[in-house]
């Protein structure tokens, strides 16, 4: 995107409570015009503390936080035109729906009738327009955050912040609730800001993704490009699920790595940090990118030899436990229906092999 698009600009953003802790650390991040954005990451990555700086319910302990070329540094956060739902959603019991969602037109004194007309709209937007009269008491969950988001978006603001919105929502009703939280957000074209720590919330909903550990963003990138292509081993194991294998890179050849590991098997996978001959690392290769190798090896294939150690049933494939020797157990992800899978009783020899363009070394 151009450097026109950007609505939110971070610089050198830096937050401690204490004077000593940095629970941020030089925070620089744009957030473009209409995107999904989601900050993901850890409890106590810094994420949350983001998204209240950005909401004016914390304030910076340095740098600079700008919105549609406005400092925001000090402005409150009621003159920020920044709409946000919590993951309480904090509404007012002893009102009504519809005076819920006036509640933030009737503080910047719009007429009645545009209350009114608003209002209307805004419920129509969430589909609740026949919950008006009720009370936040007499809704579920999931109608509860509806009125919150309808709440959030009634004022037309430039923002709208999410704090695990979906977070005390059960499972089916979470998934389904991503759905149509995406929807809506093509639908209006807002730019959405969301905070969680469920990594396929993320992956379901955003354009990008900011993933955060101890107050330093690791990676900011597309969903495809972040599951695929993460930069280092915490973005690998945090965004979906990651086999881990220790050993030293014994040779360097361009983008790629010989890596040992530590009973002596010999891998091919990309050196990811551009690490030297002899560094020790670890190797981060997909469950669903490892194979059975069933009738011998395919050309160019890293292989493991390892034992069954068990299968994991989960609906539309099963998981296979394989022991590796000195080396953590590992997962692969085989098909349901493939007939290898019966032969490998608990203790049976499995051979595994991937591609080395999968696996990623990481210093």
């Amino acid at each position: 995107m151009k450097t026109a698009d950007v609505i939110v600009s971070f610089r050198g953003v830096r937050k401690t409570y204490d004077g000593e802790t940095l629970v941020v650390k030089q925070l620089d991040l744009d957030i473009y015009q209409g995107e999904f954005l989601t900050l993901l990451g850890p409890s106590g990555s810094g994420k949350t503390t983001c998204l209240m700086m950005l909401a004016g319910f914390e304030f910076p302990t340095g740098g600079e936080i700008w919105l549609d070329g406005t400092l925001l540094n000090t402005v409150p956060p009621h003159k920020r035109n920044i709409g946000m739902v919590f993951q309480n959603y904090a509404l007012f019991p002893h009102l009504t729906v519809e005076q819920n969602v006036a509640y933030p037109l009737t503080v910047r004194r719009l007429s009645a009738d545009e209350r009114a007309q608003r209002v209307n709209q805004a419920l129509k937007t969430v589909r609740m327009e026949a919950f008006a009269k009720r009370y936040p008491a007499q809704l579920s969950g999931g109608q509860q955050q509806r009125i919150a988001l309808a709440r959030a978006l009634v004022f037309e603001p430039k923002l709208v912040l999410m704090d695990e919105p979906l977070g005390a929502l059960d499972k089916q009703l979470r998934e389904h609730m991503q759905y149509e939280l995406k929807s809506l957000h093509e639908k209006l074209g807002v730019t959405f800001v969301y905070v969680t720590h469920d990594q396929g919330e993320a992956l379901t909903m955003s354009d990008r993704v900011a993933v955060f550990d101890k107050g330093v963003v690791q990676q900011l990138d597309t969903v495809d490009r972040l599951y695929e292509s993460p930069c280092n081993e915490f973005v690998a194991n945090f965004i979906g699920d990651s086999n881990r294998l220790r050993g030293t890179i014994a040779q360097v050849d361009g983008d790629y790595c010989e890596f040992h590991l530590v009973d002596g098997t010999r891998l091919v996978g990309r050196n990811i940090a551009g690490a030297q001959a002899g560094t020790p690392a670890v190797a981060c290769i997909r469950p669903e990118r490892m194979k059975l190798a069933a009738n011998g090896l395919r050309a160019g294939a890293n292989a493991l030899a390892g034992e069954a150690r068990g299968l994991i049933y989960f609906g539309d494939h099963v998981r296979m436990r394989c022991g590796l020797p000195q080396q953590d157990e590992c997962f692969v992800k085989v098909p349901l229906g493939t007939e290898a899978i019966e032969r490998f009783a608990p203790g049976a020899p499995v051979a595994l092999e991937f591609a080395p363009e999968h696996l990623r070394v990481f210093a």
